[in-house]
């Protein structure tokens, strides 16, 4: 059987053979169903990049609004709060949380399915709320630390003295000057959300990915953990490519620079 599967070349030839086939759309075969790797993971996608993209939509709407928030009210008691959750959030372990999620809102209180994906929009509450407060936190930080220093600026006490409103001081001048390391840990989190969906997509039975990756790492079945492998890792330099676009439509000053 190792003969037939190619275990005994070497290493490197192994590598190259399945680079060979992976460029012509050939994952390979699950050893364990025996189905080609491509349809198993494929097959798994939706359901993962749905997860990610409602994580990251709710972690973007209240993590930068709150992170602005905490900058214009700095060392106030909102201020302190929202910097002490965020740290929380930071340190905490998705899957806990996940458990922790479950057992309060769906074994104790009922209100919302403990696993699947049959339940519609409550199915994706509980899971996006586990992968993305993590993010959530890191956003919230970054945008604070960014706006405080822009906030500095000797152009924004400039804008102040001319009697622009300090609404348009914050939105128009300061928040689009701290927007370029919001985007970048933007971009590093919702790479962070694909990785982060292998533990709370088995603690929540989510049909995705991530749980497929933990039954093949369990199985052994090495093509398909190469195959989840690859495709996470493509979806993460995609996310990263837009990262990189939205810097020259964010900063004209770099956008400049490849004119």
């Amino acid at each position: 059987m190792r003969d037939e599967m190619g275990l005994n070349d070497n290493v490197l030839i192994q590598y190259g053979r399945y680079l060979v086939n992976l460029a012509q759309g050939d994952m390979g075969t699950s050893y364990v169903n025996k189905r080609p790797v491509a349809d198993e993971v494929f097959s798994r996608v939706p359901a993962t990049f749905k997860l990610a993209a409602v994580a990251a939509v709710v972690s973007i709407v209240i993590a930068i609004p709150l992170g602005i928030l905490a900058a214009i009210k700095q060392n106030t008691l909102f201020d302190h709060s929202s910097m002490v959750v965020s740290l929380i959030g930071i340190s905490m372990p998705a899957f806990w949380l996940a458990l922790m999620l479950m057992l309060l809102f769906s074994l104790k209180l009922g209100w919302l399915p403990a696993q699947g994906a049959k339940d519609g929009w409550k199915s994706y509450v509980l899971p996006s709320i586990a992968i993305g407060f993590m993010q959530m936190a890191a956003i919230a930080r970054t945008t604070r630390s960014s706006m405080l220093e822009t906030i500095r600026q000797d152009y924004i006490r400039t804008a102040r003295s001319k009697g622009i409103t300090e609404r348009e001081v914050i939105f128009h001048h300061s928040f689009r000057n701290a927007l370029i390391p919001t985007v970048t840990i933007v971009g590093v989190q919702l790479g962070g959300l694909l990785g982060g969906a292998v533990l709370t997509e088995t603690v929540f039975a989510w049909p995705g990915l991530g749980r497929l990756v933990v039954q093949a790492v369990n199985g052994r079945d090495v093509p398909v953990v190469l195959g989840c492998i690859v495709v996470l890792s493509v979806g993460f330099s995609i996310v990263n490519l837009v990262v990189d676009l939205l810097y020259g439509f964010i900063d004209p000053r770099v956008r400049s620079m490849y004119q």
